[in-house]
């Protein structure tokens, strides 16, 4: 697929006082995302670009996901935005850097990384749930040898849980949801959502992987930091009704 290269705006373009924030991924996993830009900046103009017929981008080769990814990105572009979010973690892991290489300076492009480093900053075991795809990549691998160690680390693929949710398959997400938990350590106080599919179905995670008698377990998401790189970027502000995202 011949992607063509368009050129983005070198300025920050406003639109009638308000920014423009466009938010990419396979399918419908950049709603997390686009709700907490939502609570940050309730008067920005968002433009959201998928991939149904792609999706999902987890099980491709990283150089199809690339592919993909930049086509998206592309449509998304073409809306002048003053920002990208990628709203997915596998596209961060594989794509973000010839996304930033086809569009930054002029299009900044903020990916979603797994919030591992306020997760271990709690100090007890954590577990990172992830496509099967991010789970033992490098890329993983360097956050939690960046800002895990010394906190003990499981890395839990979920296999069909972003396609379970994609599709609303009720029976589907429970499985997924059940076979992941059983790969998480009793142990195990707080869980990273390393995809944003997940993110939709915070709560049913948590009923699985909360043991009796122990301490309640703490997700920790990126949805909300990612939104806030986004406007710090443009070196925008919240709104000031904008309501607090921390979790």
């Amino acid at each position: 697929m011949s992607l063509p290269h368009r050129t983005c705006p070198r300025r920050l373009i406003v639109y009638r006082d308000r920014v423009k924030i466009a938010l990419m991924d396979s399918g419908i996993g950049l709603l997390a995302a686009t709700a907490a830009v939502r609570r940050l900046r309730p008067d920005a103009d968002l433009v959201l670009s998928l991939d149904p017929d792609g999706m999902p981008w987890g099980p491709r080769t990283p150089e199809d996901l690339t592919e993909r990814a930049l086509a998206v990105a592309e449509a998304a572009a073409a809306r002048r935005p003053d920002a990208l979010i990628v709203g997915c973690n596998t596209a961060t892991v594989h794509a973000l850097t010839a996304l930033r290489a086809r569009f930054e300076p002029d299009l900044p492009v903020i990916g979603t990384v797994p919030a591992i480093k306020p997760a271990a900053a709690g100090g007890g075991p954590l577990a990172i749930w992830a496509t099967p795809a991010t789970t033992g990549s490098t890329y993983q691998r360097t956050l939690i040898g960046d800002f895990a160690d010394g906190v003990p680390v499981t890395e839990v693929p979920c296999w069909g849980l972003a396609e379970a949710v994609e599709h609303a398959d009720e029976s589907a997400i429970d499985a997924a949801v059940t076979a992941a938990a059983a790969l998480t350590p009793d142990e195990v106080t707080t869980v990273v959502l390393g995809c944003t599919h997940y993110e939709l179905v915070a709560e049913r995670i948590r009923a699985a992987v909360q043991r009796p008698g122990r301490p309640p377990l703490v997700l920790h998401g990126s949805a909300g930091a990612v939104a806030a790189q986004a406007l710090r970027r443009l070196g925008e502000q919240p709104a000031p009704s904008a309501a607090p995202t921390a979790r």
